[in-house]
């Protein structure tokens, strides 16, 4: 069965499975019981003020992962929603596909229903191991501070369902996905997308590095107009060489040096632009100084390629020079990253626990000169 491309097209009286309910699974029951269909929602487990939403808003919740419970449903569904924590391994995934269903994410669902409100938003993907978070909502903050209007979602904060049925509408979805997203992932057009670094993570999850690092590379598949990636990661450049993008469209690099023609970077201590200006090949656009950006937090090679990543994005969708600079100046970064926490004795505390994999913790260390170190977690496949 062919699925309805619109919001406005003849969805009710379909079938729906959701696997997972968590945030985004919730508000994919939500979504769907709005557009008329009837759903079902399966997990291991589920916060209990999620289940009592989903009983309220007409839906069913069903309290397993074995495969037998799509036994149990009452319905062979027309689509099915797998929240990105289901591996491709998963027993549920795995009997889904045989039976021939339909498997989507909610950034697929997202995808046909944006023509909800008269205000169709352009979307902007962002990926990469770190990072991902920062510069998501520092080009959201960008592009709210010249006017327009654009909302963090996806992997972040809001789910993108929540974000499509705004009444308000935005100009601009900027969605971080993940690895896990992006695997599952079938066809999008972003305007912008960015893959931004990768280092080897969730390979419990994956595999190996290299199917982690083709799921992060489908970020790039049809972007219409700019692609970022990271010019001192050379998995990125490959990916962005290799990406199956629309026609016409440019690619743009960021980098920590000083950069040449159609890149962002920095000169001295200055982010500037050598990529969005008619003369790229003789002058560069000043953006911001190392002063502006450590007004968000101690300067760190992280930091300074999170801004690099997030203006050759906002760059890439007009925003003006000046408007960058005030929004960086005006940004307040999340807690848990290089998160200053007090001084006592005169030592001081720093908070990093977002810091989950050891490419995020090197950069997080190298911002200073003397450490103690305490960490704890899990491996998560890498040696």
């Amino acid at each position: 069965m062919t699925l309805p491309v619109s919001w406005h097209g003849s969805w009710s009286g379909k079938k729906a499975l959701v696997l997972g309910l968590g945030k985004s699974g919730f508000s994919a029951c939500d979504t769907l019981v709005e557009l008329g269909l009837e759903v079902a929602a399966v997990g291991g487990s589920a916060a209990k003020e999620l289940i009592d939403l989903v009983d309220v808003i007409g839906a069913k919740f069903f309290a397993s992962e074995e495969a037998s419970v799509l036994d149990q449903i009452g319905f062979e569904p027309d689509l099915v929603i797998v929240s990105p924590g289901f591996s491709p391994e998963h027993p549920l995934v795995q009997e889904v596909q045989i039976r021939g269903w339909e498997l989507l994410t909610d950034i697929d669902l997202a995808w046909r229903l944006r023509d909800k409100t008269q205000k169709t938003a352009k979307w902007i993907s962002i990926t990469g191991t770190n990072g991902k978070t920062t510069t998501c909502e520092m080009v959201q903050a960008m592009i709210n501070r010249s006017g327009q209007t654009a909302i963090s979602c996806g992997n972040i904060g809001t789910p993108i369902l929540d974000a499509i049925r705004d009444p308000n509408g935005f100009d601009y979805f900027v969605i971080e996905l993940s690895s896990f997203q992006l695997h599952y992932l079938g066809v999008i057009e972003p305007v912008v997308s960015a893959f931004l670094n990768i280092a080897e993570d969730h390979l419990d999850w994956h595999g190996d590095f290299d199917q982690y690092l083709e799921a992060k590379s489908k970020v790039y598949q049809n972007t219409t107009e700019v692609i970022v990636f990271n010019e001192q990661d050379p998995n990125t450049l490959a990916a962005a060489e290799q990406a199956d993008v629309a026609e016409g469209a440019r690619a743009v690099s960021f980098s920590l040096g000083s950069p040449a023609v159609s890149m962002v970077g920095y000169v001295d201590d200055f982010l500037v632009d050598r990529a969005f200006l008619d003369d790229r090949k003789n002058t560069a656009l000043e953006l911001a100084s190392f002063d502006d950006i450590s007004n968000i937090s101690r300067i760190s090679k992280q930091l300074l390629a999170n801004c690099a990543a997030a203006t050759t994005i906002a760059r890439a969708v007009g925003i003006e020079p000046a408007v960058i600079r005030e929004a960086i100046r005006e940004f307040v970064i999340a807690p848990h990253r290089i998160q200053y926490c007090g001084e006592v004795g005169g030592v001081e505390f720093i908070n990093d626990s977002k810091a989950t994999n050891a490419h995020a913790a090197d950069s997080s260390l190298s911002s200073f000169d003397s450490i103690v170190w305490i960490l704890g977690g899990l491996l998560k496949g890498v040696d």
